[in-house]
């Protein structure tokens, strides 16, 4: 008899004394011998004759070491129980409960450990050790007094098998051959305190006082019998899992479904196909360990040729399971087809494709794959039933978090609807919401306004950004055409054909226009010159000389594939413009969070070249907050500082470009409250009013506006103007100057200046002063807020 002792250790401090007694076994014994025609008749008078001399086993011992000294007579003893038709068939054993000693095994028992190895160690996987006193309390008061409790959870046994194959066994444990009854020093329970036990599960303490340790005797053994619960487990795991959100989860969810089919050679994949006219093509929405992706898009994911009509008819027209059990005889009916190809190159034998429609234009398909023939067919896909539900929820529940993460890029890259304005947004969704659940009268969405708003607006303009920009291209053309002009001539005087003379000249007729100045079509026309005039000479002379080709082969690599031109000046021109938009933008949008915490407020900005913003502020813009003009007032000082750092930020910034890149800042101010609309069809907020519209005329011609009677520009690097047209503004800002003077973020002098009349608009006025980049370097912030960012 084979003896598994316990692996737990707190099987002494129990409310049960343990004490192992076979006596029940011997009372059915005795029932036998009282009918002489019991078929066992003669064999329980010789067992209780013979066990006579092993009292022992029936008045019981407590010594768990007694199993071992009494090895041989229980063994013959549980014969009874364990009858050699079933030993092949059932797994179970006797055990003593709570103590989890295991004795007198099946032997499919035996063999399942033997499989199992020598490091194996029967353990309960989900028992909870901490809880085994109160556990077996509860299991007291079920059996002596007779409350019925459903606290009983499934226990479960993981046992190997010898490929190393896991295999899950659900534990049933038989009451018939014990017996519980109450010691001297058990309490006797009323009935007030068995509803203090079942509030206060958790509190041992409470336990302990009403049942204290071996205060009640346990009589007899226990039957454990196992059942092969794989599949359900694996089922209910791959549930779990399908619903689960964590990087893993691909991975457990093949792990659920190779225990499914207990193997360990089947794979789980995801591929999406996308209905385009009237054929399906691949999509990457949901793609996970796909095994015919890959193949699908050397196709350029048409499906036409890639599936045979049999896939292509059940699975994406008529959306059914299709199994494969044998690839190699599908390769030979289809004649090798592209399927088969892919299937081949991931070593797949055999397959099943699982169809689930998402929506009327989106087919996702999941793929189980083996590397064996017949191991997926079409009996054991019936398996998959239960869990396609759960596939369908999970798959839709991901394309529902990608939509709102699409939802979400646009909003934030778009068409964003800023945080402090969200809530009027909301309330109108939620009356159009509720009519249509309540079968109302449709609710007409209203224009989104809000009125009485102070506007900010502020612009750090790239200094002469055009200018450079087009002599960036300039450079990069020029040098472009003289190397064609090269390979041209080497041909002239090799091969001495006027025509080479001909292009040689309209090539220099280029390279004069474009030194003289780049006008706007110039780029176009030199590249429809090259490709109709130059390029087709250039493959004739590939074929002819190979010196020639060498350098027409160096010339195309200059060429971006894109822009049909050479883009070496410029793209260091477009890459400084930009390094410095991301840096001023990400430093403007993390002290933007900042000045929301103050007083919440509409805001947002565009990179151009060089960064522009509009900010606005009152009482319509918030909720549950009360405006006061000192908001107002916080946020202009804030604006001026902002403006400041920004200025400093470029200034640092200038020396680590590629193209030396200056800003200059410009304010905007306008004391006369305004309302802006919401426009659906530009997505964007707007002035709402003919007379709001100067504030938006004065904003789009403010940046080249020159100083009254002179040529100078207002804008200039190193300095802020701030524009405005009340005297009252000016006070103000003087204020915020001088306060920003005396904390070193502006130098002494300040300009006042009156401004040269714009159409329609005259009497503007601006100060201008000059930021101190001796203060600080910001840089080193910024560049941490972009990598937090990142």
């Amino acid at each position: 008899m084979k003896i598994i002792p316990s692996k737990y250790n707190n099987a002494g401090d129990l409310p049960l004394k343990l004490q192992i007694s076979f006596e029940a076994i011997f009372e059915y014994l005795e029932q036998i011998v009282e009918n002489k025609n019991h078929l066992l008749y003669e064999t329980a008078l010789k067992i209780l004759e013979e066990y006579k001399a092993y009292p022992e086993l029936r008045t019981g011992f407590e010594d768990p070491t007694k199993l071992e000294k009494y090895n041989h007579q229980i063994d013959k003893l549980l014969d009874i129980l364990f009858p050699e038709m079933l030993q092949s068939n059932e797994i179970k054993a006797a055990s003593i409960p709570f103590e989890f000693t295991t004795f007198k095994l099946s032997k499919r028992f035996e063999k399942l450990l033997q499989d199992a190895g020598e490091d194996y160690q029967l353990k309960l996987r989900n028992f909870d050790e901490d809880n085994m006193y109160i556990l077996s309390c509860t299991f007291i008061l079920g059996f002596w007094y007779n409350v019925n409790l459903d606290f009983r959870r499934p226990f479960y046994y993981d046992i190997p098998t010898s490929t190393g194959f896991i295999k899950n066994y659900k534990t049933l444990f038989n009451g018939d051959f014990f017996k519980v009854t109450p010691l001297e020093n058990a309490p006797k329970l009323t009935e007030e305190d068995i509803h203090l036990l079942l509030d206060n599960f958790d509190n041992i303490d409470i336990w302990k006082e009403k049942f204290p340790p071996n205060s009640y005797q346990f009589r007899g053994f226990g039957m454990m019998n196992l059942v092969d619960a794989t599949t359900d487990q694996s089922l209910t795991n791959l549930k779990e899992n399908l619903l689960k959100k964590d990087q893993d989860t691909s991975n457990r969810i093949s792990e659920s479904i190779a225990k499914l089919y207990h193997s360990s050679t089947i794979e789980f994949g995801v591929s999406t196909f996308e209905l385009v006219g009237d054929n399906f093509e691949f999509n990457k929405i949901i793609e996970k360990n796909s095994f015919i992706n890959d193949q699908v898009k050397s196709q350029k994911n048409k499906l036409k040729n890639f599936f045979c009509k049999g896939i292509t008819s059940k699975v994406f027209e008529n959306k059914e399971l299709l199994a494969i059990s044998n690839v190699e005889k599908y390769g030979e009916q289809t004649n090798f087809n592209a399927f088969y190809k892919a299937l081949k190159a991931n070593n797949i034998q055999s397959i099943i494709l699982v169809p689930l429609q998402l929506n009327n234009n989106l087919l996702s398909v999941l793929e189980l794959v083996s590397s064996k023939k017949y191991e997926l067919n079409s009996i054991n896909a019936y398996k998959l039933k239960d869990v396609i539900p759960v596939f369908k929820i999970a798959i839709k529940r991901f394309m529902e978090e990608f939509d709102n993460k699409l939802e979400s890029i646009i909003q934030e890259n778009y068409t964003s609807i800023h945080p402090s304005v969200k809530w009027k947004f909301y309330e109108e969704a939620q009356k159009h919401l509720f009519s249509l659940e309540h079968h109302e009268k449709t609710y007409n969405l209203n224009s989104i306004v809000f009125k009485q708003v102070t506007p900010l607006y502020g612009q750090s303009d790239i200094k002469g950004s055009s200018t450079a920009r087009n002599k960036a291209i300039q450079e990069d053309l020029i040098k472009q055409l003289k190397l064609a002009s090269n390979i041209i001539d080497k041909a002239f005087n090799k091969y001495k054909l006027p025509i080479y003379s001909d292009l040689i000249y309209r090539i220099e007729e280029c390279l004069i226009n474009i030194k003289n100045g780049l006008n706007s079509g110039d780029e176009n026309s030199l590249t429809d010159f090259l490709k109709k005039d130059i390029y087709p000479v250039f493959n004739h002379l590939k074929s002819l000389d190979k010196t020639l080709e060498s350098d027409i082969s160096n010339y195309m690599s200059l060429i971006d594939d894109n822009l049909h031109v050479i883009y070496y000046k410029r793209k260091m021109y477009d890459d400084s413009v930009n390094t410095l938009n991301e840096t001023l933008a990400s430093y403007i949008d993390s002290k933007q969070e900042e000045a929301q915490q103050m007083f919440p407020h509409y805001f947002e900005r565009y990179k151009t070249d060089g960064i522009d913003h509009n900010m606005y502020i009152g009482q319509s813009l918030v909720k549950n907050r009360t405006y006061a003009p000192i908001y107002l007032n916080n946020l202009r000082l804030w604006q001026l500082q902002m403006m400041c750092e920004v200025e400093k930020i470029a200034h640092s910034l200038k020396n680590k470009l590629s193209h030396k890149l200056e800003i200059a800042s410009l304010i905007l101010v306008h004391s006369s409250p305004l309302a802006i609309k919401f426009r659906m069809d530009e997505k964007k907020f707007d002035v709402d009013g003919a007379y709001n519209i100067r504030f938006e005329i004065i904003k789009k011609r403010i940046d080249k506006i020159h100083i009254k009677n002179t040529n100078e520009r207002l804008t200039q690097v190193g300095k802020i103007a701030i524009v405005y047209s009340q005297a009252t503004d000016v006070r103000e800002y003087m204020k915020h100057i001088k306060y920003l003077q005396s904390n070193n973020y502006l130098l002494e002098t300040i300009e006042e200046l009156d401004l040269e009349n714009l159409q329609g608009i005259s009497g503007l006025k601006a100060l201008r002063v000059a930021v101190n980049y001796e203060n600080s370097n910001p840089l080193n912030e910024v560049f941490k807020i972009i990598n937090q960012e990142n």
